[in-house]
């Protein structure tokens, strides 16, 4: 089983055409699911990716009234006999992720995929923390999404990141090293 993991869309206007990378939706398009951790922003995001793969999905803190109704705030899903864990937010920081891990063990699965922090993450310790990242509005990091694989019950994973629009703070960084890497003239 393919799973192909996205987070944090935010698209309140037009077409997911118009906004997802095309590497992912090709991406999209083979996966056996997609999962969506949140913060579509509107119904209408919902309602073209569902009809566009097999989704499961839960609302993000961002999300319209009408997907807070549809949507759960978390669920659980079974695949090939791992369970896994789906909510917006988890932790507030990649740098502790020690609350993600407790709710993990909370909700009793083998993964928890969560969003909100806009920067992908894959973390092993007795279970597997998996935060996506966003494909359209990152945070210090690059577009991306989580390709998950569990075959007899295995699980390998890596983030895939997309060409496009960076975050700002990475771009301002490169440029910071490439200009403190020059040799002074003398």
């Amino acid at each position: 089983m393919k799973i192909i993991a996205i987070s944090d869309t935010h698209i309140s206007s037009g077409s997911i055409i118009d906004y997802l990378p095309e590497g992912l939706m090709k991406l999209m398009k083979t996966a056996d699911i997609v999962i969506h951790t949140g913060d579509f922003i509107t119904k209408q995001v919902y309602d073209e990716l569902k009809a566009f793969c097999r989704l499961e999905a839960v609302h993000g803190n961002m999300d319209e009234m009408k997907l807070k109704i549809l949507l759960p705030e978390r669920k659980s899903i079974d695949v090939g006999g791992v369970k896994i864990g789906i909510v917006h937010e988890a932790t507030l920081s990649i740098n502790d992720t020690t609350g993600a891990r407790y709710l993990a063990k909370e909700m009793d699965v083998d993964i928890l995929i969560f969003g909100h922090i806009h920067k992908p993450l894959i973390e092993k310790s007795d279970v597997l923390l998996v935060c996506p990242g966003s494909p359209t509005s990152p945070r210090l990091s690059e577009l991306s999404a989580v390709e998950l694989v569990i075959q007899n019950r295995e699980i390998t994973g890596k983030v895939i990141t997309f060409e496009g629009t960076r975050c700002s703070s990475i771009e301002s960084m490169k440029d910071f090293h490439a200009r403190s890497l020059k040799t002074p003239e003398k």
